[in-house]
């Protein structure tokens, strides 16, 4: 946890922020491709004797600072009462998880934080199989009993993605089959409502109405059906959108294409199947629709 600068009781109420830690040597931020927003980043010159620095990100400025205007060469403290001095801010990552929050985040120079494990991240536009001997060798040349695992930064990814990817094709499958469940139902009901129609619309058609009239008073009814069934089921999926967001990584609860796409299809398919059997309808003789039962 980290206090403000001018805070003097360490207890925790009184933290500004609880915020990742990271130990990083010099280009780190380069090779990881994390954009560098204000200030600099660590050099070799950040050693333990030297005064002690960070590089935070967005999130990490706007909670202990306030905003990230300016926080480049402020100073804040930590548990035991040093001061550190931010030297550089970073854009936010997603440091646990892809659907988290905003979290923040503070890098120290590794030189001043050292550990006993680290990652080495390394850019190179030659593949793995190519660099995979040379670094073993370069890394075994200044310890030869140091353990080495290398892993491309796809198959991290997809490690990480492989949650979002299963919730994704299981909840495409089941989106299939209720759509065609939505398809069916929506088209038969329409389709059946129209049919128990059938001596109304006889008696219309012999007592003259316009074959287009009575077309149009079918749809009408129909209309008005979809339209309420369009709207409970917008606002349904709407909430059940939000449930989805924290299972599939970059959706969106309210995406105006999928949304309005599925109701005009929807609406389409309604329309038709109240259409064809109206239409089928008034091509018959009024005197065999007056018979129907």
């Amino acid at each position: 946890m980290v206090f403000r600068d001018d805070t003097t009781d360490y207890r925790m109420s009184n933290e500004a922020a609880e915020p990742l830690e990271y130990s990083v040597s010099p280009g780190y931020f380069r090779a990881a491709g994390t954009a560098l927003l204000q200030g600099r980043t660590f050099t070799w010159e950040d050693k333990a004797d030297a005064p002690r620095v960070v590089v935070v990100n967005r999130e990490f400025a706007r909670k202990v600072f306030g905003s990230e205007v300016n926080a480049v060469g402020r100073w804040f403290k930590f548990g035991d009462g040093t001061r550190v001095q931010v030297v550089g801010i970073v854009e936010d990552g997603k440091y646990r998880t892809l659907s988290e929050d905003p979290q923040a985040a503070m890098f120290q120079p590794i030189l001043q934080s050292p550990t006993t494990w680290t990652w080495m991240i390394v850019r190179s536009t030659r593949s793995v199989q190519d660099l995979t001997p040379e670094l073993e060798q370069t890394l075994h040349a200044l310890d030869p009993s140091l353990p080495l695992a290398i892993s491309p930064w796809e198959k991290e990814l997809g490690t990480a993605l492989l949650p979002a990817r299963v919730a994704s094709i299981a909840l495409g499958v089941l989106g299939g089959f209720g759509a065609m469940l939505a398809v069916t139902g929506v088209f038969g009901m329409a389709a059946y409502s129209v049919t128990k129609r059938l001596r109304e619309l006889g008696i219309r058609v012999a007592l003259g109405a316009q074959r287009k009239e009575v077309l149009t008073a079918a749809l009408g009814r129909a209309f008005k059906l979809l339209a309420y069934g369009s709207a409970a089921g917008l606002l349904l999926g709407v909430l059940a959108s939000r449930v989805l967001v924290f299972i599939v990584y970059q959706a969106t609860p309210r995406d105006p294409v999928v949304l309005a796409g599925v109701v005009f299809a929807m609406a389409l398919l309604g329309l038709l199947a109240t259409w064809i059997p109206a239409r089928r309808a008034l091509s018959i003789d009024p005197v065999t629709l007056l018979r129907e039962e």
